[in-house]
């Protein structure tokens, strides 16, 4: 069964239509390595308010596995994407978030600006990602290998044994 994955852009450009959203169209074409099926896609404004409406919704009402935002996560005023996950999620995930940073530094001493947040609510996984398609590309691929074993645990399923798991993750297979 495909993992069902929601993708929320959070830029208040690309909600209005002035500007492409090349992080989204990223994160579409990196889910295709996993077994997922994109079963939402939004572009909505930077607005804490709305950023909370849906994300509840992908989790009440579309019942995805996998909510991926992308944009909203530095420093700026407007950027409040974490500030919405945290309202939203049960609890936190922080090794998705660590790892995602230390992945960054690898390639930018920027990527400690960021505040991406990961977490579950309900039986749904949210993953803040940055707004930049580079960025999300590097950070999308470090936890890519990891998502479909976090779901099948978060879902309750039988999770394979861990020597075959730890397998999979190294080899993809």
């Amino acid at each position: 069964m495909p993992i069902k994955v929601a993708i929320l852009t959070i830029s208040t450009r690309g909600s209005r239509g002035e500007r492409e959203d090349t992080s989204g169209a990223t994160i579409k074409e990196l889910v295709k390595q996993i077994d997922a099926e994109v079963v939402d896609y939004q572009i909505i404004a930077d607005d804490k308010k709305e950023i909370v409406w849906h994300l509840k919704r992908l989790v009440e009402a579309v019942k995805a596995d996998l909510i991926l935002t992308t944009g909203g996560t530095g420093l700026s005023p407007t950027d409040v994407t974490p500030e919405a996950t945290i309202e939203v999620i049960e609890r936190r995930a922080p090794g998705f978030e660590e790892v995602m940073r230390m992945t960054g530094l690898k390639h930018t001493p920027y990527a400690m600006l960021s505040r991406a947040v990961a977490g579950i609510c309900e039986k749904s996984l949210i993953i803040n990602l940055p707004g930049s398609p580079t960025a999300v590309r590097e950070n999308l691929e470090a936890i890519l290998p990891v998502l479909p074993h976090a779901i099948e645990i978060l879902k309750g399923r039988q999770v394979q044994d861990s020597e075959h798991s730890r397998r999979q993750i190294k080899t993809g297979k």
